[in-house]
């Protein structure tokens, strides 16, 4: 086995933990429970039996299905901060939130002192160990591993170039409020259906997660697994 990402490894190995007995016959994944393999056959059959009572939708999985509900019907925000009066949609929002207060960093760089409270955080960290510059300068091309970085070049070194309205979710800067509109119900806006990438299986309710997500598909399988030879 080989992977482009070291965390793709560190999975790689948990999948063949004696802890996760429950094997995929179509894929290698490898699960802790038979709930969790059978939801994922799902994304395998396409099977969506988890139907909304409200709308025509259905998902894979309960979870997507409470999610969708929470997004789409009741707005609830279930996941209340103690601390503060933070409250989410999501249990995964509330535990990223948490981590602002403990300043716990439970992502660390395999390859320096460097750790994280957020997992993509720690993706952006890696690029500036392997070199890879995929934020580009729309007005002079220059290239850059860190979106902070472009940003501040873009305002620096080209001044009143720099389109006005910047997204809030990635890197972007749009010329009209419109096309930040455009931009934000294309690429941020929640989606009610997955999609699915073609190499892993991970599933994204946002199109620029998923975009993001198939960049760590590219390049060499650099992390070979020592356990076995595939």
């Amino acid at each position: 086995f080989t992977s482009v990402k070291l965390s793709g490894l560190r999975h790689h190995l948990k999948t063949r933990s004696e802890e996760k007995r429950h094997l995929c016959h179509l894929c290698p994944k490898a699960f802790g429970t038979a709930t969790l393999l059978h939801n994922h056959l799902n994304t395998h059959t396409g099977t969506k039996p988890h139907k909304c009572s409200e709308c025509d939708t259905a998902f894979v999985t309960r979870g997507e299905l409470s999610r969708h509900r929470r997004y789409k019907h009741t707005l609830e925000k279930p996941f209340k901060c103690t601390i503060c009066e933070y409250s989410s949609v999501e249990a995964s929002k509330l535990r990223r939130h948490v981590r602002s207060h403990t300043g716990e960093r439970p992502y660390p760089c395999p390859l320096c002192s460097y750790a994280s409270k957020d997992a993509y955080k720690l993706k952006r960290h890696l690029l500036t160990h392997t070199g890879e510059k995929r934020y580009e300068c729309y007005v002079c091309q220059a290239r850059f591993t860190q979106s902070g970085t472009m940003k501040n070049h873009m305002l620096q070194k080209h001044g009143e170039n720099v389109p006005k309205h910047q997204c809030p979710h990635c890197s972007a800067f749009l010329s009209r409020k419109s096309d930040l509109g455009v931009h934000l119900r294309n690429l941020h806006s929640y989606m009610e259906e997955a999609v699915k990438c073609r190499d892993c299986e991970e599933a994204f309710h946002e199109r620029y997660a998923f975009l993001q997500h198939r960049k760590t598909h590219r390049g060499e399988k650099r992390f070979r697994c020592a356990q076995c030879r595939c």
